[in-house]
C-alpha cells in the first residue's frame, strides 16, 4: 500500500508544479479530471456491451478496469493534492464507512 501513496504523492506533486494557482482552483479542476475519468467507464462500459450502434463491442472488461483504476487513482490524487494527511484521511474514512456498513446502516 505504501507504493500507491508514493505514485500517488508524486503524481499529485508534478501535477501542482505545472498549475500555479490557488487551491481551490487546482482542486475543482481535479475534481473535472475525475468526472472526465468517470464518463470514460461509462463510454468503456457501452462498449463492453456493445451498447452503440455505431462503434460496437469497442471495449472489453478489461478496458473496463482500467478505466476504473485510472477512477481510483484520480481520485486518491485529488485528496493528495488538497493536503493534510491524505492517506490517513482515506483510511480512517474507509473505517467509518467499513463500520456503517457492518451495523447494516
Amino acid at each position: 500500500m505504501n507504493e500507491i501513496w508514493e505514485i500517488t504523492n508524486s503524481l499529485a506533486s508534478r501535477l501542482d508544479s505545472h498549475f500555479d494557482r490557488a487551491d481551490e482552483q487546482r482542486w475543482t479542476v481535479q475534481a473535472l479530471k475525475l468526472q472526465e475519468e468517470a464518463g470514460e467507464v461509462a463510454e468503456a462500459v457501452i462498449g463492453a456491451l456493445g451498447a452503440n450502434p455505431h462503434k460496437g463491442f469497442s471495449h472489453d472488461w478489461d478496458d473496463v478496469r482500467k478505466e476504473v483504476c485510472d477512477v481510483a487513482l484520480t481520485a486518491l490524487v485529488m485528496l493528495a493534492r488538497m493536503g493534510g494527511d491524505p492517506r490517513r484521511f482515506f483510511e480512517e474514512h474507509a473505517r467509518g464507512v467499513a463500520a456503517r456498513s457492518d451495523a447494516g446502516v
